[in-house]
């Protein structure tokens, strides 16, 4: 029996106690029915007069909080982080959105049309666009947004968003310097673009989607220079076309949205829009008092205040399945310092972890895990457990032949003891098939409670099966993920949450192991080989197709497993009712913010 700081049952009183340490803040926890506007005119007016007040204002201000600070990168084509995206979901737009059902809808372009072998995309946009200079939008913005992405010196200076341009014809020799045309973003003239792909493609509108930068901004900044420019990271000099333009802020406190009066869709209803950096635990004191407005992206309202904020009468709530999840990733491999100071991705340098480089370690570690216990304790029951890393709400979710790692502890010391991890010294923590000391690092950032909590939890129950854990202390996000992408190489364990794109269902962009965001260096043939199957003209046109091998990588994924999904909360957004217009998509409460607007406009 393994020495182990808590028992199974002190597990499932520690999870209590994290509801207690919530529970017993600043506010109190109470349940009422369904907080939503009144059905009855309780002031007595007639039904004309109850319709004039309903009528859009136009003014006011309205302040949201985020529980992190943005790490400072506002151009679209190198930001990172959802604290960034905070801003550029009210800045910046791009040529297709979409709707409820997840369909393309018409943005910056008002229509489209493909050519018979589906290797010709030709958008036409809209005319009369003008960025928050006052300059116009036309198509040499999109050629340039894309041709920046596809440049040789892209990745180096730290761009991650090549999966919008590799399929792209002549991308690979355009980013080897062969040559310095790029014909895969053609601008017909200047309200027609064209996108042109190297083979047929199944899905062009996504591959069109992506955020569309100023060229007259950039034109002269050499993409290199781009991340460190003013007009990426200063108020005043971030130029978009969407309804509000950044204007000020305060660095790590306060960020200031002012209306576009140009914008094209129609002057915005509110004046400003303020976002406030503020502790997580503060957030409902502060959203109950008025002094926040509305708390969305990246994780809404603490799922431990959701009975206390439904409990307040002027406050809605939107409740629906996250479109994305929380991981514990496993860090497979590590970059060469040479890479890392070169930026290069380049896998055949990658250096195995051989803590934890067999799968059936990675599998153990997943059976030691309580998943439901997390959820339940810390969520409140207000998520699910996935075993895929596909979202649910994709036609592509399958996981009827992965591997469920329900908490089984005895599982998780059986095959450790298989492959030779015991206790040879009695210290109560398992040595390697050679004899050494076994520690396995975690690291984690602040700034999410929900995390922050998660992670002792994790370590206590790792050492429960004998694994010895090196928790080490947080670091604020932005430092956290630098030291991520640069793969400090004594990183084992990592807690990271990923909002997924809402486009297409390919995993790509975050387990192809090429990916910038594969910090696991996740290192498969067969994964990538499986990604391309479900994305290779013409079976991929038939979308049956595509889910038969989805479903084997998805199933490829649960076994080898580079990261474990430890659950997929629901999103929880919370807005004061004095807000109005509010229509939210699956994936975001950002929808038309421009036709937002506040009841009390003066």
């Amino acid at each position: 029996m393994f020495k182990s700081k808590i028992s199974f049952l002190l597990i499932a009183l520690l999870l209590m106690l994290g509801i207690v340490l919530v529970a017993c803040g600043d506010d109190p926890e109470e349940t009422q029915d369904d907080p939503n506007k009144q059905e009855e005119n309780e002031g007595g007016g007639t039904e004309g007069e109850e319709e004039k007040e309903m009528e859009p204002k136009s003014g006011g201000t309205l302040t949201g909080a985020m529980y992190s600070a943005p790490a400072g990168m506002f151009n679209p084509i190198f930001y990172e982080e959802a604290y960034e995206a905070n801003i550029l979901s009210f800045t910046h737009e791009s040529l297709v959105s979409q709707n409820e059902s997840l369909e393309f809808i018409p943005g910056l372009a008002k229509e489209w049309e493909t050519n018979d072998d589906q290797t010709e995309l030709t958008l036409y946009l809209e005319e009369g666009v003008t960025w928050h200079d006052g300059e116009e939008f036309t198509a040499d913005d999109v050629v340039f947004t894309y041709k920046s992405i596809a440049d040789p010196d892209y990745v180096a200076a730290g761009g991650i968003r090549t999966a919008y341009v590799e399929p792209l014809l002549g991308y690979e020799e355009y980013v080897n310097g062969e040559t310095d045309e790029f014909q895969g973003v053609v601008a017909v003239d200047d309200y027609t673009v064209t996108f042109k792909f190297a083979e047929p493609n199944i899905n062009p509108l996504y591959y069109a989607s992506f955020t569309i930068i100023p060229e007259h901004v950039f034109s002269a900044i050499p993409v290199a220079e781009m991340p460190e420019a003013s007009e990426s990271r200063d108020p005043g000099k971030v130029i978009g076309t969407g309804p509000f333009k950044f204007t000020e802020m305060v660095e790590r406190e306060q960020y200031v949205l002012e209306r576009h009066d140009g914008y094209w869709q129609g002057t915005p209803y509110l004046e400003k829009i303020v976002w406030r950096v503020v502790a997580q635990s503060v957030m409902t004191g502060l959203l109950e008092s008025g002094e926040v407005d509305f708390i969305a992206d990246p994780n809404g309202i603490p799922p431990a205040d959701y009975e206390t904020v439904q409990a307040l009468g002027n406050i809605e709530i939107i409740e629906q399945p996250d479109f994305g999840y929380q991981i514990l990733g496993f860090k497979q491999n590590h970059r060469t310092a040479e890479d890392v100071e070169s930026g290069a991705l380049n896998p055949e340098n990658w250096v195995p972890n051989e803590k934890i480089a067999d799968p059936k370690i990675r599998q153990a570690i997943a059976y030691a895990i309580n998943r439901e216990g997390l959820i339940e304790g810390l969520l409140y029951g207000r998520g699910a457990i996935l075993n895929s890393p596909i979202a649910k709400q994709f036609w592509a979710y399958d996981e009827s032949e992965t591997m469920n790692y329900g908490y089984d502890p005895d599982m998780a010391g059986s095959i450790l003891d298989e492959l030779g991890y015991v206790d040879t010294n009695d210290d109560g923590f398992r040595e390697d098939p050679e004899g050494n000391e076994w520690v396995i690092n975690m690291d984690y950032p602040t700034g999410n409670e929900l995390r922050e909590k998660s992670a002792p939890l994790i370590e206590q129950m790792l050492e429960e099966v004998g694994i010895n854990v090196n928790l080490r202390q947080p670091k604020e996000m932005s430092a956290y993920v630098e030291d991520l992408t640069n793969d400090n190489s004594d990183w084992d364990l990592y807690l990271l949450g990923w909002s997924l794109g809402s486009a297409d269902p390919d995993p790509t962009g975050l387990w192809g192991t090429k990916a910038a965001y594969n910090f696991s260096r996740w290192n498969n043939p067969q994964s990538d080989e499986l990604m391309q199957q479900a994305l290779q003209a013409p079976e991929a046109f038939e979308q049956d197709y595509r889910k038969e091998v989805y479903k084997d990588w998805q199933k490829l994924f649960s076994e080898d497993l580079p990261a474990l999904i430890l659950y997929a909360q629901n999103s929880l957004w919370a807005y004061n009712d004095r807000l109005e217009g509010v229509e939210p998509l699956p994936f975001t409460m950002y929808n038309n913010p421009h036709l937002w607007w506040v009841t009390d406009a003066e």
